[in-house]
């Protein structure tokens, strides 16, 4: 079993990772940490009673926390600027890290800390992952193996639409509700749908160039809640990416066009029309996939190799393709080059 810490006790720690953590049978639950005491004392209580540690009890804070012999990992969900410091110290302190994405709120931060890493630590031994559970999702497994059984990828198209409203429980999170971080919700949650559109396109259709226009059209979400763009990879194929939290349209759409075929990932199900022969794949209750993330981090440690999935230059690529897109964005469309892709 491997001795795990739980840092943060937000919304997504309670109802996502705890239960991930309670599910895996792979690790031992030793503790929570958050800067107030009453949070993580209620997260270490729906655990079942585990040692909680707070910046609000003497001699019980982070640091102490990671001194424990005991906890081998720890699991870090905070306000996205707040993340990298935390990061260092545990694997300073030797502890392996699965952090919530993005892996920081800029790229320049994140090229930061992924150097620092793989200066100071040795990252066979000190695993640092970063949590994007959509590269879990079974629909999305499930269609990205579909699309190279259907020849070169022509051309695709991600659509996400939805209404984040006043007296939703995430908007109600104080550092979500006024940001100071690029993007507002469009960093938080778009990252998400990069990383879905990347892990379709699979590795030889590298997003290369964006041009995209960016709106906020919901006064209470600053600073932005809406873009659209134009894709370009480097192999040449075109497509389209538009996200909005602040419009009346609904649903999510991924769509992979391909010389044979198409794929198309909706909320719970996969349609994969090859040449005409329609087959709908169904995942009912298939959850968010943070559960199987989170396994994949405990197999990870027991074999002694991350998954590739949870390695922070995936992160760290999905970051750019955002970052590029607001920035184009805010020069009214101006082409941006990807460099790290």
């Amino acid at each position: 079993m491997i001795g795990l810490a739980i840092v943060g006790s937000g919304i997504f720690a309670k109802e996502q990772h705890l239960p991930a953590v309670q599910a895996a049978n792979a690790y031992s639950l030793k503790a929570t940490y958050s800067r107030s005491h009453k949070s993580a004392s209620d997260l270490a209580e729906a655990a079942g009673g585990v040692d909680v540690y707070s910046d609000e009890t003497d001699g019980k804070g982070y640091d102490a926390l990671l001194q424990r012999d005991d906890i081998q990992a720890v699991i870090i969900a905070l306000p996205i600027p707040n993340q990298p410091p935390y990061i260092k110290k545990a694997l300073a302190a030797g502890k392996h890290v699965l952090a919530e994405k993005p892996i920081s709120e800029n790229i320049a931060t994140a090229k930061e800390l992924l150097g620092w890493y793989h200066a100071n630590i040795d990252p066979s031994k000190v695993f640092f992952g970063i949590a994007e559970n959509f590269r879990y999702q079974p629909s999305f497994v499930y269609g990205a193996e579909q699309v190279p059984k259907l020849g070169r990828v022509t051309g695709f198209r991600t659509r996400v639409s939805a209404m984040v409203p006043t007296d939703g429980k995430y908007y109600k999170t104080a550092w979500r509700k006024t940001p100071t971080y690029m993007g507002g919700f469009l960093l938080d949650g778009g990252v998400h749908f990069i990383a879905g559109t990347r892990l379709l396109l699979q590795p030889d259709n590298k997003i290369a160039r964006v041009s995209s226009f960016s709106s906020q059209l919901q006064e209470h979400l600053a600073p932005l809640d809406t873009l659209d763009a134009t894709v370009r990879c480097a192999s040449g194929v075109t497509g389209t990416i538009a996200i909005s939290f602040g419009t009346t349209f609904k649903g999510r759409e991924y769509a992979i066009a391909c010389e044979n075929g198409t794929v198309e990932v909706g909320f719970d199900k996969v349609t994969v029309d090859r040449d005409g022969e329609v087959e709908v794949r169904e995942f009912p209750g298939q959850g968010t996939g943070v559960k199987e993330e989170v396994l994949a981090f405990a197999k990870g440690i027991e074999r002694g190799s991350l998954d590739d999935e949870q390695r922070p230059e995936e992160a760290l690529r999905d970051l750019e393709v955002l970052e590029a897109l607001l920035k184009s964005g805010e020069q009214d469309g101006v082409p941006i080059d990807l460099g790290l892709q």
